[in-house]
């Protein structure tokens, strides 16, 4: 939890430290528009920063969005929409993929880890990862950081999401807690 915060931490003092760095000797407010992938407990220090106003007291209007996926994220950044994404360092490895002439460039790690969960419907006393084969198990994008963990997690406990799941991953991201939620029909395109 204290790495967490420390990582959480120089992400917000880069952000201060780095962005007004144009308007350095300016009495003027610098607005910056962040654009988040998902609303999530691992921002939390970011969303403490704007509620006290400490933005504001450097100097910078932060806008903050939720962009609900890398690749809105991506393209809000790429499109002039935000200055900042909160986001998977995989989005910007697949910029660069496509063969960008402006590649976007990472500049802080702001968690360690993935912030998804694993969670079922009814309470699970002694849960063990085997309990997982043959389940429904509802992935996210394929290639996106969140599957990418979570698939190497169940790979780690000898399941092959694959194989010994019955995998579903055409649910758009924001679209992923009221699908678990509301039990809907999930049909494969």
């Amino acid at each position: 939890m204290k790495k967490w915060l420390k990582s959480s931490i120089t992400l917000l003092a880069a952000l201060i430290l780095t962005i007004p760095l144009a308007a350095c000797g300016k009495e003027e407010i610098q607005k910056v528009r962040i654009a988040e992938v998902t609303r999530s407990i691992f921002y939390a220090p970011q969303y403490v920063a704007l509620e006290k106003g400490f933005f504001e007291d450097e100097g910078l209007k932060v806008e903050l969005k939720t962009t609900w996926g890398g690749d809105k994220t991506m393209t809000a950044l790429l499109s002039n929409g935000a200055d900042v994404a909160l986001v998977g360092s995989e989005t910007s490895i697949y910029v660069y993929a496509q063969g960008s002439n402006d590649p976007v460039l990472n500049f802080a790690q702001l968690t360690q880890t993935d912030g998804t969960f694993l969670v079922a419907r009814n309470k699970i006393d002694n849960f063990s990862w085997d309990q997982l084969n043959g389940k429904t198990f509802l992935g996210q994008r394929k290639g996106g950081m969140p599957q990418m963990a979570g698939e190497f997690v169940l790979k780690k406990h000898g399941i092959d999401p694959h194989a010994d799941l019955n995998l579903i991953q055409n649910v758009d991201f924001a679209n992923i807690p009221n699908a678990f939620a509301f039990r809907c029909k999930i049909h494969y395109l």
